[in-house]
């Protein structure tokens, strides 16, 4: 079955940076684009990130030239540098595929930027 399992978050001061890593099971990892999600308290999940089976990657505006999305297709994992956090980032971070036209989420990890 599919498992998506992240980690690498915490609490960083403004300015600060963080990796998260998702590591996949259950699916041909190579095949599929993987994604990266956050919600914040009280607000609707938002697509942050997004990296196609070739390499290509999107970001929404507000973490554009900020943060990095890449991945390792031996090692069945994504990650996501964060740099320059801002209070605003805070949030549970999820990792994403659409596998057989299913939605598969990770648990989440969260991270806090605050000072």
């Amino acid at each position: 079955q599919v498992q998506l399992v992240e980690s690498g978050g915490g609490l960083v001061q403004p300015g600060g940076s963080l990796r998260l890593s998702c590591a996949a099971s259950g699916f041909t990892f190579s095949r599929y684009a993987m994604m990266w999600y956050r919600q914040a308290p009280g607000k609707q999940r938002e697509l942050v990130a997004v990296i196609l089976s070739g390499g290509n990657t999107n970001y929404v505006d507000s973490v554009k030239g900020r943060f990095t999305i890449s991945r390792d297709n031996a090692k069945n994992t994504v990650w996501l540098q964060m740099n320059s956090l801002k209070p605003e980032d805070t949030a549970v971070y999820y990792c994403n595929v659409n596998f057989n036209y299913m939605n598969y989420w990770g648990k989440g990890t969260l991270v806090t930027v605050s000072s």
